[in-house]
């Protein structure tokens, strides 16, 4: 059986009960794919009943590593890697809270390492397993009043090309995936203020379509690739062109 005409029978998504981790779980469980949840929270709405949660703080680090060591299923054909923290508000590096910045890494590095050490060795099994990393357009564009954030992104994204680069490529291959835009997200919410009009922000179900493709391939025709994902659920890589920066001029900021 080719790459692919098989079908995928496990999956894990870290950071997978809301946002485009949850686009990215419902669209694989919608397919027929066992899909684990690692979060904080339990997957609720329309879907939630289709994932297999696992309560995971990566705030907490030993915590986390046990949930992940013994949460993992045997056999994992996709691991998608979508946990992120963002401070509660933009505000300049110097005023940035120890706390904020330290969460920042345990949640956007340490976790991506303690996720693609536990899932590795089962995706390797599959031949080719896809793990899938989801980036932001900060990596490529900075980001002022968001330095902890632009930090550990680009941390993430030069941690993934490494290890890329350690590891045949008929065993795994290594995929990122950013929006094009804003995603309304729970986490993006509790940012705005009050009757904020949130039409021009992307669903998270836009990445359904994307999640699919590579399900079906394990990503082997964008091995290696930075796919943006845009409004209408198309993507292209980011070699393309870079993703427009969301990041606000400094003297908006400073109004």
């Amino acid at each position: 059986m080719s790459t692919a005409d098989r079908a995928p029978a496990t999956a894990v998504v870290i950071g997978g009960s809301t946002g485009i981790g949850r686009g990215i779980a419902d669209a694989w469980a919608a397919h027929g794919i066992e899909t684990h949840v690692f979060s904080r929270s339990r997957p609720a709405g329309p879907g939630g009943d289709r994932l297999v949660w696992h309560r995971t703080d990566l705030r907490e680090a030993e915590q986390a590593k046990e949930s992940l060591r013994s949460g993992m299923p045997e056999r994992i054909d996709l691991a998608c890697y979508s946990a992120v923290y963002f401070t509660s508000r933009r505000e300049p590096f110097t005023r940035t809270a120890e706390a904020d910045w330290l969460d920042q890494f345990a949640v956007n590095v340490h976790g991506l390492s303690w996720t693609l050490r536990a899932a590795l060795p089962a995706l390797r099994e599959a031949a080719p397993g896809l793990f899938l990393h989801v980036s932001s357009e900060v990596v490529y564009n900075a980001g002022p009043h968001r330095s902890g954030y632009a930090a550990t992104k680009a941390a993430a994204d030069s941690l993934i090309r490494s290890v890329s680069r350690e590891i045949d490529p008929a065993e795994v291959t290594f995929v990122q995936t950013l929006p094009a835009g804003m995603v309304d997200t729970p986490g993006i919410r509790a940012r705005r203020p009050a009757g904020f009009d949130y039409r021009g922000y992307m669903p998270p179900a836009a990445f359904a379509p994307l999640a699919v493709e590579l399900a079906r391939t394990r990503g082997v025709p964008y091995a290696g690739d930075a796919l943006v994902v845009h409004e209408d659920a198309s993507w292209s890589s980011v070699a393309e062109g870079l993703p427009v920066s969301q990041s606000r001029p400094v003297a908006d900021l400073r109004a």
